[in-house]
C-alpha cells in the first residue's frame, strides 16, 4: 500500500480531489464519442464558458518543481485513479460513464503539477478515457499509466495484474437478506 507522508502532498491530493468534485457538480456530465468532445447541452450557455474548454483546456497548475514532491504526488494520484477504476461499475449508466470520464478530464486539467498535467493532457486527447465499464476503465488506467511509465523511463506494469495491485481493500456490501446489511 502506497502512503502519502508529506503533508503538502496530503493536502495538494485533497484539494485535488475537492476542486474536481466541485468542478463535476458545477459542469454535470457531459455527451461525448470517443474521438470527439462536446459540451452537454446549455452547460456552456449556464456557465458563460464552452466547457469542452472547461474539460480539456490548458493546465491549471503551475510548476512543480520539487521532484520528491513531484513523485509522491504521482503515486498518490495514480493509486487515487486506479482504485477509482477499481471500483467503478462493470456496467454502468450512461450518466456514470459521463461522471468517470468529467472527473478524468477535470483530474488532468487540475493536476497540482502543471507540467505533468500537460503531458497527460496530450495522453488523453491521444487515448480518450474508456469508460464503458469496470474492466474497461482499468485497462485503459493502466494502459495510459504505462504509456506515463516510458515517458520517464521507469518500468511497465503488467496490466494483467491491476486488480491486485490497486485493491483498495474494500469489502462488498453485505447482502440485507441476512439482517446485517450496512447501514445506508
Amino acid at each position: 500500500m502506497i502512503r502519502i507522508t508529506g503533508l503538502k502532498a496530503r493536502v495538494a491530493l485533497l484539494a485535488l480531489l475537492v476542486f474536481a468534485f466541485v468542478a463535476f457538480l458545477l459542469l454535470g456530465p457531459y455527451e461525448a464519442p470517443s474521438r470527439h468532445l462536446s459540451p452537454p447541452t446549455g452547460v456552456g450557455k449556464k456557465l458563460g464558458h464552452n466547457s469542452e474548454a472547461l474539460l480539456t483546456g490548458h493546465a491549471i497548475a503551475p510548476r512543480l518543481g520539487n521532484a520528491t514532491a513531484k513523485a509522491e504526488l504521482g503515486r498518490a494520484a495514480w493509486k487515487v485513479l486506479h482504485t477509482t477504476f477499481s471500483r467503478f461499475p462493470e456496467k454502468p449508466t450512461e450518466e456514470e460513464s459521463e461522471a468517470l470520464r468529467s472527473y478524468v478530464h477535470l483530474f488532468q486539467r487540475l493536476y497540482p503539477c502543471g507540467d505533468c498535467a500537460e503531458h497527460f493532457g496530450q495522453v488523453l486527447a491521444k487515448y480518450p478515457p474508456q469508460v464503458s465499464s469496470r474492466t474497461a476503465a482499468a485497462m485503459w488506467g493502466c494502459y495510459v499509466h504505462n504509456i506515463v511509465n516510458k515517458r520517464l523511463k521507469k518500468p511497465e506494469f503488467n496490466c494483467e495484474l491491476i486488480g491486485d495491485a490497486y485493491d483498495c481493500g474494500c469489502a462488498d456490501e453485505e447482502p440485507a437478506e441476512s439482517g446485517k446489511g450496512t447501514a445506508a
